[in-house]
């Protein structure tokens, strides 16, 4: 079977996004796909965003991840927005959904620390969901 392909998008592509892609590939690459994208590039990932995941969960991003364009990606089977209100953009795709993660840039670590477990927790509950067949794809 074919993997379904899950695109975590928001504006620029630089934050949350790119997290969700980090452990998505880590925590469920056994399940889907995952890539990020967002409408505008930032020419570097967050460096608070980096330190972090590299802290909690021992992958560095800029090894493997950069900002991307929504054009630079594959045709996503599930579109996860990150919070990005009006500003997300519009992919079509069999599911949609909205995480509703504040943008931790700027903001403390524990920020960052809490917006990472709670996409690590949603990254779990979407493979869980995947697994069990819940979007009828």
């Amino acid at each position: 079977m074919n993997k379904l392909k899950v695109a975590f998008v928001c504006v620029h592509n630089s934050c949350r996004s790119q997290m969700a892609e980090a452990l998505g590939e880590k925590m469920a690459g056994n399940v889907f796909e995952s890539s990020s994208a967002g409408t505008e590039t930032k020419p570097n990932i967050n460096k608070d965003a980096v330190r972090i995941m590299k802290q909690l969960y021992d992958i560095d991003m800029e090894k493997t991840q950069f900002s991307k364009l929504i054009s630079d990606i594959p045709q996503p089977d599930i579109v996860i927005t990150m919070g990005c209100n009006v500003n997300c953009p519009y992919l079509p795709c069999q599911h949609r959904e909205d995480w509703g993660l504040e943008d931790p840039t700027g903001k403390s670590d524990d920020e960052f620390q809490k917006t990472a477990r709670t996409i690590e927790r949603k990254i779990l509950e979407l493979k869980e969901k995947i697994m069990t067949n819940q979007f009828g794809g």
